[in-house]
C-alpha cells in the first residue's frame, strides 16, 4: 500500500515539475510559419489563381450587346424611275448581339499563363528570402537568452558556495579562529549576488518577450532554452534562397520573352452577330426586321516599328542585371563567410585560454580557502579570489555561447 501511494505521488507530481523547453530549430520553424509576412505567400497564390482565370477567359466566347437610336439629316434618295420605292426614315433603330470566339492566337494565351506562374514563383520566393533573413535576428535573441540562462546557473552556484562559506566563517568567529565582522563581508557579497540575479532575470524577460513576439508564440519565463550543438561544414557551394530567387527572376524574363514573340502572331477569330432594327440589312425594306451575319477574321500586326524587338532587347539587359546581382551576392556572401570563420577561430582560441586561466584560478581559490579557515587572510581577500574565478568562468560561458552564435550565423550565411 505504501509503495502504491509513493507511485501515485510521483505521477501526480510530474506535471508540476515538468518544465517547458524550446530549441533553436523550433524558433526557426515558428517564425517561418507565424511571422505576418508568411501570409503573403497564400495571398499571392490566390491572386495568381484569379489572374489565370481572367487570362483563360479569353478562350471562351465573348458576348456583347449593342443598341442605338439615331436621327440623320439626310438619307439615300432614289431616282424618279424608282419612285415606287418608299424613302428611308431619317430616324433609325438597331439592337445587336455579337459573339466573338478566339480560334488561334499563336499560343499567346498559354504564354501569358506561363508568365503568371513564373511571377508567382518569384513573389513567393521573395517572401521566403525575407523570412530567411529573420534567422540571424532569431540567433541573436536566442543565444542572448541562453547566455542569461547560463549566467544565472553560474551565479546560483556562486551563491551556494558563498552561503556555505558564510556558515564556516560564522562558526570560526564563534570559536575565535576568524576575525569578527568577516561574516559581514560575505553577507554583503550575497546581497550583491541577489542584485545581479535580478538584473539578469529582467534582461532575460525582455529578450524572451521580444523573441516571443517575433515567432508569435507565448514563451514562459521558466522555459528552458536548449543548448544547440552546432557544427559548420566548410563547403564551397552556397544554398541561400536568394540564389533561387535570382534564377526565378531569369525564368520570369524568359517567359516574358516568349510572350512577346507570340504577340505579333496572326490571330484568327470567328464571329456572329444577330440583330433587330429599322432598317435591317436590306436597306430597301423600310421596316423593323431581324438580321444576322457570321464569319471569320484575321488580325495580324505586320509591322510595329520594331517595338517588339526593342522590348526583347530591354529584357535581355534585365537578364544581365540579374547576373550581375547574383555575382555581387556571391562575392559579399563569401566575404561574410570568411569573416565569420575568422570569428569562430578567434573565439575557439579564447576558450582554450579560458580553461587554462580557470584551472589556475581554482588553485588560487583553494589556497585562499585554506588561508581563510586559518585566519591568515580576511573574507574580503577570499571574496576577491572567488569573484575572479566567477568572472573567468562567466567569460568562458560567454565565449562558448558566442562560439555557438558565430557557428549558427555561419550556417545561416551559408544557407545550411
Amino acid at each position: 500500500m505504501k509503495q502504491l501511494l509513493i507511485i501515485l505521488f510521483l505521477l501526480v507530481g510530474l506535471p508540476s515539475v515538468a518544465q517547458q523547453s524550446i530549441t533553436l530549430e523550433e524558433c526557426y520553424d515558428l517564425v517561418t510559419e507565424n511571422y505576418p509576412l508568411a501570409k503573403q505567400s497564400k495571398l499571392f497564390e490566390a491572386q495568381n489563381k484569379l489572374d489565370a482565370e481572367v487570362i483563360s477567359a479569353s478562350k471562351l466566347p465573348q458576348l456583347s450587346l449593342d443598341a442605338q437610336a439615331t436621327y440623320q439629316s439626310d438619307v439615300i434618295e432614289f431616282p424618279l424611275a424608282m419612285s415606287g420605292i418608299e424613302p428611308l426614315n431619317k430616324d433609325q433603330y438597331r439592337a445587336t448581339v455579337s459573339v466573338n470566339q478566339l480560334i488561334y492566337n499563336g499560343g499567346a494565351t498559354a504564354a501569358s499563363l506561363d508568365l503568371k506562374s513564373a511571377q508567382l514563383k518569384t513573389k513567393q520566393k521573395q517572401v521566403e528570402v525575407s523570412l530567411y533573413q529573420l534567422k540571424q535576428q532569431i540567433n541573436q535573441l536566442y543565444f542572448s537568452v541562453l547566455l542569461a540562462q547560463e549566467s544565472q546557473l553560474l551565479l546560483k552556484a556562486k551563491k551556494v558556495q558563498l552561503e556555505a562559506k558564510l556558515k564556516e566563517v560564522q562558526s570560526g568567529i564563534k570559536y575565535g579562529v576568524i576575525i569578527p565582522t568577516s561574516d559581514k563581508v560575505l553577507e554583503a557579497e550575497l546581497l550583491k549576488i541577489n542584485q545581479q540575479f535580478n538584473e539578469l532575470e529582467s534582461n532575460k524577460a525582455t529578450l524572451i518577450e521580444t523573441l516571443s513576439s517575433l515567432i508569435s508564440q507565448p514563451i514562459d519565463a521558466s522555459t528552458t532554452f536548449q543548448k544547440p550543438l552546432i557544427e559548420t561544414q566548410l563547403r564551397t557551394e552556397l544554398t541561400r534562397p536568394e540564389l533561387e530567387l535570382f534564377q526565378f527572376k531569369k525564368d520570369e524574363i524568359e517567359n516574358y520573352e516568349t510572350l512577346l514573340s507570340k504577340q505579333n502572331a496572326p490571330k484568327l477569330l470567328g464571329f456572329a452577330t444577330g440583330g433587330y432594327g429599322n432598317p435591317g440589312l436590306n436597306m430597301l425594306d423600310n421596316s423593323f426586321q431581324t438580321f444576322y451575319t457570321v464569319g471569320v477574321k484575321v488580325n495580324w500586326t505586320v509591322f510595329d516599328w520594331n517595338a517588339n524587338k526593342k522590348q526583347r532587347a530591354s529584357l535581355a539587359i534585365n537578364k544581365d542585371f540579374i547576373e550581375n546581382e547574383t555575382e555581387i551576392f556571391k562575392l559579399n556572401t563569401n566575404i561574410a563567410l570568411n569573416q565569420q570563420q575568422k570569428e569562430i577561430d578567434k573565439i575557439e582560441s579564447f576558450i582554450t585560454s579560458d580553461l587554462e586561466i580557470i584551472n589556475l584560478r581554482k588553485d588560487v581559490l583553494k589556497s585562499a580557502d585554506s588561508q581563510l579557515k586559518n585566519g591568515v587572510i580576511t573574507s574580503s581577500a577570499y571574496i576577491t579570489e572567488l569573484t575572479n574565478l566567477y568572472e573567468d568562468e562567466n567569460t568562458l560561458i560567454k565565449h562558448n555561447i558566442q562560439l555557438q552564435l558565430a557557428k549558427a550565423n555561419y550556417n545561416v550565411i551559408k544557407g545550411q
